[in-house]
């Protein structure tokens, strides 16, 4: 028998980052593996700059997201002010106080957002961990930091409702996991149809129609550098 963790992932909006470059910062359709580990990382209370920590937390994890609403696309202009050249604050305050009005530049930048999308997180241990999975549920419930979907600006609308389910396949502690809050309205939008990105861990559990690339693993948060993985993709029910 496997233990699952598994969590539900709702909100308004919500930004799952795709690679970007120049002005346009776009979002993929659910959550990356950085955008969870780093989730999983703000409840636990580890910080950006502790690296193997992160390393290790996306290592010994598994993950599978099933999507059950998309929802639908929101592009924002969005312009900000930022101080010239490599300047480097410790906070946002800093960075617009101690610099001289004059100076300040304006960025522009279009930004990307998923308006009510729905996602079920599946985890599994794949080796062993510093933070087991009854941990984790706990911080899910208590968090250190605060949680957000993809951008600061994007908390979670619903409570996450983390559980562990023991079971022989993914897909049974997916049938099996029991979410309270009630929005079905959502997934009736979806016509029943969910579509599940997982890991090759999963592979000897569920029979993928497609692999895709992604680049979300993280490696360097100070030097924002990520290493691809393959994703894999079946469609459930619909």
């Amino acid at each position: 028998m496997n233990k699952y963790l598994l969590f539900r992932l709702y909100a308004p909006l919500c930004s799952w980052g795709d690679i970007a470059v120049g002005e346009l910062r776009p979002s993929y359709t659910h959550p990356s593996k950085s955008a969870v580990v780093g989730l999983l990382a703000a409840a636990l209370g580890i910080r950006r700059d502790e690296e193997e920590k992160l390393k290790h937390l996306s290592q010994d994890y598994g993950l599978a997201v099933l999507v059950e609403s998309f929802g639908k696309l929101l592009s924002d202009y969005h312009t900000a002010q930022v101080p010239p050249g490599n300047e480097r604050y410790a906070t946002r305050r800093d960075e617009l106080s101690l610099m001289p009005k004059h100076r300040l530049k304006t960025i522009l930048s279009s930004r990307d957002y998923r308006m009510d999308a729905l996602y079920t997180v599946v985890m599994r241990e794949i080796n062993q961990s510093l933070w087991d999975i009854g941990k984790i549920v706990k911080k899910l419930k208590q968090p250190v930091f605060t949680l957000y979907l993809g951008r600061k600006s994007c908390p979670p609308a619903i409570p996450l409702e983390p559980q562990v389910i023991e079971s022989e396949t993914m897909l049974d502690a997916i049938r099996r996991a029991e979410f309270t809050v009630d929005i079905n309205e959502i997934i009736r939008e979806n016509n029943g149809r969910k579509e599940l990105f997982f890991e090759e861990c999963f592979c000897s559990e569920v029979t993928a129609v497609q692999i895709y690339e992604r680049r979300d693993i993280p490696l360097s948060r100070k030097r924002w550098q990520f290493d691809t993985r393959r994703e894999y993709y079946a469609v459930i029910g619909g």
